[in-house]
């Protein structure tokens, strides 16, 4: 979500800048916009297309600079029109542009920022909250761009990361950081400032990570950092440089239609990969620190959001029935707000693909706060926030997701949260060497067994041909698989913009059976397991009212097709790993639905990739 690129060079930084801006398109954006110090002033162009309707603009408008900044901002404050979006102007005292600024985040006392500077004789010509914190630092500014973002910074409450620039100091950008990512890029005789490393693949693989409340000044081969400290002002601080191998986010389609069709097919490449380094079982698959922390834990608390929260309710009936081991799974934006009991032996686990989630990271700290110190991330990015943060960590090798709706990122966070509920399991004496060769033997043919599930693809395309018309679906599940239901529902809504809604089958007679007609279309998922015959009775009461059934059921279920009902069949029953199977195909529905609808696939509208907004 939003996406800063900035630079101070000798050459044309421009097509870095939109370079800059094409590989973090996936985090999703409705606007964007590039700012430079050009001919002793300051020159714009935004747009509400795509970042290559911006490069031809530029182009033709011939922007030329080497010190600038750029921006693909997702809208909150202000509808995505163009004077809405970065980069924000604040004129100077002769009426011309002086301040140039792209900002990432909420900044929450703008309203009362706005009215003061108002006050002062500003000008608003937007309506972002972005647009008060370039009028603050030109109001502040005093001939030092870096003391004046100082200055400004510690008036601000909320969650930003910005880059700025001003006419009267050439080869010079400042950024700072409070609660979104910012990382500093060093090349040869010049500087960069970007939201996400991969923007710089290809200009520098030499990056630093800011941490909260740094402040840095970019100047031509050469930048200053300084931290805000506790009892107020800041000190010079020196922010590792290391070498980063950022993969591009411009991957190629090959023969594929969108990202998230190539993301459902990569994923038994990304389960081999994320299983590759797994000899055995063991707590040093998730750190070295691993091994000792896991013998202080009586219980397990999960953070996560929307995917990955589903992930980690999946996780919560593997935690409970292998490792037997209490599991809570909370929404981490509802989590930070609640007065909740906290114990100091609980082992804290987030889960975030790309590891900035905003609302992830903000709870993960509540609870440290709460003095539960023993934390463990599953994410999907080696050098993100969420690394950093936490004690331990299982990196996911899913590679680069660009799609917004994430497939294959879900699947592997699955994998990493079954080893760590075998590890839990093991260090409790609940694993034997039986069962833990049987455990990884299945975690081995997995791949194998995705592909076959993919092979499917021909009769769910048959499906999606009938669910473009709908505009309504019901979602069924039981037990461990009631979590795959919510995220197949997530999914259809996701990219087709179908409503979509998940229950536990056994839920179906206490309310949501009010909704079923043969206009409702009910998917359900119907693994062999213990709870089939229950679910059987469920798919029944759908029948009796006219419900129309499209059952994705395992082989040897004996559930046939017949009048109201559909059936795919599985290619084969897989046990506790039955989840990681039955969601590729719920995938696949939400992704052919919505090419029949002719949606935008890989950008929905209205949501983001990386979610660095509260």
């Amino acid at each position: 979500m939003c996406g800063i690129v900035g630079a101070v060079s000798a050459r044309n930084i421009v097509p870095i800048l939109v370079e800059g801006l094409k590989r973090l398109e996936y985090r999703g954006y409705d606007s964007c916009g590039v700012a430079v110090h050009q001919g002793g002033e300051l020159r714009r162009t935004r747009s509400t297309s795509r970042v290559a309707e911006l490069d031809a603009q530029v182009r033709n408008e011939e922007v030329s600079s080497g010190t600038g900044i750029a921006h693909t901002r997702w809208a909150t404050h202000g509808a995505p029109e163009v004077h809405n979006a970065h980069p924000h102007f604040s004129t100077g005292p002769n009426g011309s542009a002086r301040i140039a600024l792209v900002h990432n985040g909420i900044i929450e006392n703008h309203d009362e920022l706005r009215a003061e500077l108002q006050a002062k004789g500003f000008h608003f010509e937007s309506q972002t909250d972005t647009e008060v914190i370039a009028h603050l630092i030109n109001h502040l500014y005093d001939g030092d761009l870096f003391d004046a973002v100082q200055r400004a910074t510690v008036r601000l409450k909320g969650a930003y990361a910005i880059a700025v620039f001003c006419r009267d100091e050439p080869q010079r950008v400042v950024g700072a950081r409070e609660g979104s990512p910012l990382v500093l890029g060093v090349g040869q005789g010049e500087t960069f400032l970007a939201s996400d490393a991969m923007a710089l693949a290809g200009v520098t693989d030499q990056i630093a990570y800011l941490e909260e409340g740094d402040i840095v000044d970019l100047q031509m081969g050469k930048h200053w950092v300084v931290a805000r400290q506790p009892g107020g002002g800041y000190k010079p601080v020196q922010r590792e440089v290391r070498t980063v191998h950022a993969h591009s986010g411009a991957a190629e389609l090959g023969p594929y239609r969108h990202y998230m069709q190539k993301e459902i097919f990569e994923q038994p490449r990304a389960i081999a990969d994320t299983l590759e380094a797994v000899g055995g079982i063991t707590p040093e698959l998730f750190g070295d620190r691993a091994f000792h922390a896991f013998k202080q834990i009586d219980q397990v608390l999960i953070l996560a959001c929307g995917t990955s929260s589903y992930a980690g309710m999946t996780a919560k009936y593997w935690m409970e029935s292998i490792a037997g081991i209490p599991c809570n799974v909370e929404v981490a934006s509802e989590y930070r707000y609640r007065d909740s009991v906290p114990n100091p032996r609980t082992l804290v686990v987030t889960i975030s693909q790309s590891g900035e989630t905003a609302d992830t990271m903000a709870a993960l700290k509540h609870a440290r706060s709460l003095g539960m110190e023993q934390t463990l991330t599953v994410c999907n990015v080696s050098t993100s926030a969420m690394v950093r943060e936490c004690k331990m960590a299982f990196i996911t090798r899913a590679g680069v997701e660009i799609g917004v709706a994430s497939t294959k990122a879900f699947t592997t966070q699955l994998v990493a949260l079954f080893l760590l509920t075998l590890s839990l399991a093991q260090g409790r004496g609940r694993l034997t060497e039986a069962q833990e060769a049987q455990h990884l033997k299945a975690l081995r043919h997995l791949p194998a067994a995705v592909q076959a599930v993919l092979a499917l693809e021909p009769q769910v395309i048959a499906w999606a041909e009938e669910f473009a018309r709908k505009e309504n679906a019901l979602f069924l599940g039981r037990g461990l698989h009631y979590p795959i239901a919510l995220e197949g529902a997530l999914k259809l809504k996701e990219i087709s913009y179908i409503h979509a809604e998940a229950y536990p089958a056994g839920e179906l007679k206490h309310g949501p059976l009010a909704l079923v007609t043969s206009a409702m279309p009910v998917v359900t998922v119907a693994p062999n397991d213990t709870l089939l015959e229950k679910l059987k009775s469920n798919l029944q009461e759908v029948r009796a009212r006219g419900g129309e059934l499209f059952v994705f059921a395992d082989s040897d279920t004996h559930i046939d097709s017949g009048p109201g009902i559909r059936v795919i069949r599985m290619p084969e029953h897989y046990g506790p790993l039955s989840p990681i199977l039955h969601v590729v195909p719920l995938q696949l529905l939400a992704y052919h639905t919505a090419c029949a609808r002719g949606t935008d696939v890989d950008k929905p509208r209205n949501l983001a990739k990386s979610v660095t907004v509260e």
